[in-house]
C-alpha cells in the first residue's frame, strides 16, 4: 500500500507516525511527480491559506484532483478538509471542489477555543474516538451523496465520507488512536482493488 502525506505545510509528520504504527511507511509528498504510484493521499491540518498557496506554487492542485478522479483514497483533516470542499464561506483560500460539502473556516473559534470531544463513530468498534479540535472548520452543508461518519452531541457533523474521499474537522493524528487511519487505509485499498 503506497500512501502519501502532503508535506508542504502543517502536521504531516504526525500522520506519518500514526501510519507507521499500522506498519505503513508513508512518503512525504512535496512535488507532483511523487504522486504517480500512490494508492492514497492525506492532506493534513495546518493553515489553510498557506497550504492553498503552496499547493498552487508547487503545481500540486491538478495532481491531487487527478488522483481523486482516478478513485484513489483522499483524506483531508482540518485545513485539508477546507481544501477538498466544494465551497467555503470565505473568499480565500480557493478550495478544489472535490467533495460535496460546504465548509466554514475557524467555525468553532480561534486557538483559545480549541476543545476535545469523545465521538461515537458507527464505523468503528472499540468505543468512542477522542477527537481534538484546533481552530477547526465546520461542515455547514453535507451533500446527499456524502455520508456522515461522526457528529458532535448536538448533531453537527465533523467527519464525512464520499466514495473514495474522507474529511474530518478534527486531528486524529494528534492522538494514539489509529482507527481513523486504518479506516482510510481500508478506503484506499478499496480504490486500488476497483481500479484493477
Amino acid at each position: 500500500m503506497n500512501i502519501g502525506v502532503l508535506a508542504v505545510q502543517g502536521d504531516f509528520a504526525e500522520h506519518i507516525a500514526l501510519l507507521s504504527m499500522l506498519g505503513v511507511e508513508a512518503q512525504e509528498v512535496r512535488l507532483p511527480h511523487q504522486m504517480g504510484e500512490l494508492d492514497g493521499l492525506i492532506i493534513p491540518g495546518g493553515e489553510s491559506t498557506t497550504l492553498s498557496r503552496l499547493m498552487s506554487l508547487y503545481n500540486l492542485r491538478e495532481p491531487v484532483e487527478q488522483l481523486c478522479r482516478d478513485g484513489k483514497g483522499l483524506w483531508g483533516t482540518c485545513a485539508g478538509m477546507i481544501m477538498m470542499a466544494r465551497e467555503i464561506t470565505e473568499e480565500d483560500p480557493v478550495p478544489m471542489g472535490l467533495m460535496d460539502i460546504v465548509v466554514q473556516r475557524n467555525y468553532f473559534g480561534r486557538q483559545i477555543d480549541s476543545f476535545e470531544q469523545d465521538l461515537d463513530v458507527q464505523a468503528f468498534d472499540g468505543g468512542p474516538f477522542h477527537a481534538i479540535f484546533i481552530r477547526a472548520p465546520g461542515l455547514l452543508q453535507v451533500g446527499s451523496s456524502t455520508q456522515v461518519l461522526a457528529s458532535l452531541p448536538d448533531g453537527r457533523p465533523v467527519a464525512v465520507r464520499q466514495g473514495n474521499m474522507l474529511a474530518s474537522s478534527f486531528h486524529p493524528e494528534l492522538t494514539k488512536d489509529t482507527r481513523f487511519h486504518q479506516y482510510f487505509l481500508d478506503l484506499a485499498a478499496e480504490g486500488r482493488a476497483s481500479s484493477r
